[in-house]
């Protein structure tokens, strides 16, 4: 199966709001990961907009000519800019408010009549869904009976145990994987991939449908440069 490639700009987004205006330019810099081979564009907008501003999203929504993935916690006002926005795919993480990052995957079962309103809600204007889960068979199917139409594996445990064993770092995800499948759940993945870590997951993972990728991409950019770098995302992602 192809894996698509989506590269996530909240770093770059970081970057420009350490200054006035808009440099480095945020929307330049979306259109050039497209045009160098990226198959897809992830923001999350936070309710402090450190990064992602929501005057930005209409922007982007108007540029980006692959997919546009908004993540972030589903507040009112994220559910409105996202029903505003109509991306492609809306990916759903609770993330509290005073979190550096995304750290870990929604308890599908506990939180399961809330998040069946909110994909209802998404869906009904033609938005497909992804639940930010961890690689747990149980948080799979919790995501299957919520009607979501995909989950992405967070893959933070697994990025931080990868240089360690291999093997045993990606065997939860591989299981819980392998429930989405049958479940018919398309399978996407994101969190500290690099490198490193991303073709060994790919290679245990045959079913993934999109990896979304940032920090590793625009710290790597620092050396070889945005287009370098998008190629060697998209070798990785080949076996």
């Amino acid at each position: 199966m192809k894996t698509r490639l989506s590269v996530n700009i909240n770093k770059v987004a970081l970057l420009r709001n350490s200054r006035l205006g808009n440099y480095p330019d945020l929307f330049q810099f979306a259109k050039d990961c497209e045009h160098f081979g990226a198959q897809g564009i992830t923001i999350h907008p936070r309710p402090d907009q450190r990064h992602i501003r929501y005057t930005d999203v209409p922007v982007l929504k108007s540029l980006v000519t692959t997919e546009l993935n908004i993540e972030g916690n589903p507040t009112p006002d994220f559910i409105k800019l996202v029903l505003d926005t109509l991306p492609a795919q809306c990916t759903l993480v609770p993330d509290g408010e005073n979190v550096l990052t995304s750290d870990s995957g929604w308890d599908t079962i506990q939180n399961k009549a809330y998040l069946q309103e909110v994909v209802a809600q998404l869906q009904s204007s033609g938005i497909r869904v992804s639940l930010f889960v961890d690689p747990i068979v149980d948080m799979v199917i919790g995501a299957y009976e919520t009607s979501a139409d995909c989950i992405e594996f967070y893959t933070g445990e697994y990025a931080k145990d990868y240089s360690i064993n291999p093997e045993k770092a990606v065997a939860p995800h591989v299981k819980a994987a392998e429930e989405a499948v049958k479940l018919g759940l398309l399978i996407n993945a994101g969190h500290d991939l690099n490198l490193k870590n991303l073709a060994y997951y790919k290679s245990a993972i045959p079913n993934l449908a999109e990896v979304s990728i940032g920090h590793a991409i625009v710290a790597d950019a620092l050396y070889y440069g945005i287009e370098n770098v998008i190629q060697m995302y998209l070798h990785q992602l080949k076996g």
